[in-house]
């Protein structure tokens, strides 16, 4: 029996046998950074056709044993880990499940929970315990300071001490949710955060142009607009659609964000300055209004994030910074504009969310919505360019309309249908990915420790 209070630094001979089934992108990080971590007994495997390829690559990774397939990984591991997409986990539990270790603790890293709790329900034995996780960030992000969820929900308290034992050592902070909990919040946190970024991404694909090459979209809120979107579009599809259509609460969500979109800018084509005005400022007392007058502003100044600009840093190649030295170019910002008024509409508090279970990217989006909102200023002047300067007009008809028709692909329910969707508008952006990523890094990190 495991230990509750086990370390790496214990003899290897009290090291838990700690199973991963699944290499993927997470996978493949839980694996290095518990070997990293100094845990001894790691048995992985994937796909049994990479069996010989993942082999090799963890030949001189200390503490990994490569498997030919989930069944030996069953048999001998204290914990296991399944890291496959929500769509295939009851296809891979169904498999490989009834060999589970007699008294072991099995646990999901899927980012939608439903589908995962049905399957271990129905095919794990009653002789073993269930504590899930799920890490609340993407395999390029360092887990130190981010949320780690932790499902306690067939286990005594023991299992759940042994888990968190064995994931210490990433330093990661521990959000203790139901499996009902864990999807409902993923919804508010991520879901409806990725389908604005997918919209402006499908938006800008539309137009067939890199805008911020053209003098738009740069510096500012802008570079945080362009650097997430780039980076969801540099990532699998699955990762997105799974929360998206697997999530019965992703679906509300997105609908409304469409409908959020939609009404915005029927008041823009109409001129209705004061009926904009009401909406948006009403939008933002429900969300902005409650929040802690003490707590600190997540956004840095747009001079810092002038640093992120795709194409390097405007300053440093003896440009004046896009916002630094001059106003910001005039804006409707309707992405962000229905993103509060979609929260207020679904009374979301965001900023109850941030506190629990916030992701990376769902930081630095409401840190930019609260750094428009909070500003009576920048938001006034932002209703004022919706409804008199033209200059976006196009990129917002494009936006909305992509907004319409990512959630009407949701409500669909096609993988097949959101993958084709999803590559379409990637291929477009794919020569850009590489700076994005790197950019993208370093703008999470600061933005992280602000």
């Amino acid at each position: 029996m495991v230990r509750t209070n086990v370390s790496p630094n214990d003899p290897v001979d009290e090291h838990p046998t700690i199973g991963l089934i699944g290499m993927g992108a997470m996978g493949a990080m839980y694996a290095n950074l518990l070997s990293k971590a100094g845990w001894k007994k790691i048995s992985v495997c994937d796909l049994p056709d990479k069996f010989d390829s993942l082999k090799l690559q963890y030949a001189n990774v200390p503490g990994i044993t490569v498997h030919k397939d989930g069944h030996a990984v069953s048999r001998i591991s204290d914990f296991i880990m399944y890291s496959v997409e929500a769509e295939y986990i009851d296809r891979v539990v169904a498999q490989y499940g009834p060999s589970t270790k007699v008294g072991a603790i099995v646990s999901g890293q899927t980012s939608v929970k439903a589908p995962e709790k049905d399957a271990f329900d129905k095919y794990l034995p009653r002789d073993v315990h269930i504590v899930s996780l799920h890490s609340l960030h993407g395999p390029t992000v360092s887990p130190e300071g981010q949320p780690l969820v932790l499902i306690q929900h067939r286990a005594p308290d023991s299992s759940l001490h042994v888990v968190e034992s064995i994931f210490r050592c990433f330093g990661s902070r521990f959000v203790y949710l139901t499996y009902e909990d864990h999807d409902l919040v993923t919804a508010n946190v991520q879901a409806v955060t990725h389908a604005a970024f997918l919209t402006m991404g499908t938006a800008w694909a539309s137009q067939r142009s890199y805008p911020w090459e053209q003098g738009q979209y740069v510096g500012g809120i802008e570079t945080v607009k362009v650097n997430i979107m780039l980076r969801i579009y540099a990532n699998k599809w699955h990762v997105y659609a799974g929360l998206a259509i697997l999530n019965p609460s992703a679906r509300v969500q997105i609908d409304q964000y469409a409908s959020s979109a939609t009404a915005l800018f029927k008041l823009m084509l109409a001129g209705d300055e004061e009926g904009l005005h009401a909406r948006v400022h009403q939008a933002r007392e429900q969300v902005f209004g409650t929040a802690k007058a003490e707590r600190a502003p997540i956004f840095l100044t747009e001079d810092v994030l002038d640093q992120f600009t795709i194409g390097g840093d405007p300053k440093l190649n003896g440009r004046l910074s896009p916002t630094g030295a001059t106003a910001p170019r005039a804006n409707s910002h309707l992405a962000l504009l229905a993103m509060v008024d979609c929260w207020a509409h679904l009374h979301i508090q965001p900023f109850d969310h941030l506190d629990l279970a916030a992701t990376p990217i769902f930081r630095m989006w409401i840190g930019v919505a609260e750094y428009l909102f909070r500003s009576s200023e920048r938001l006034d002047a932002a209703v004022h360019s919706a409804v008199y300067d033209v200059t976006h007009r196009s990129d917002d008809l494009e936006f909305v309309i992509a907004a319409r028709g990512w959630s009407q692909c949701v409500s669909f329910g096609s993988l097949e249908l959101y993958k084709r969707r999803f590559l379409e508008t990637a291929s477009f952006f794919e020569s850009r990915f590489e700076e994005a990523s790197a950019i993208g890094s370093e703008m999470i990190k600061a933005i992280s420790q602000s």
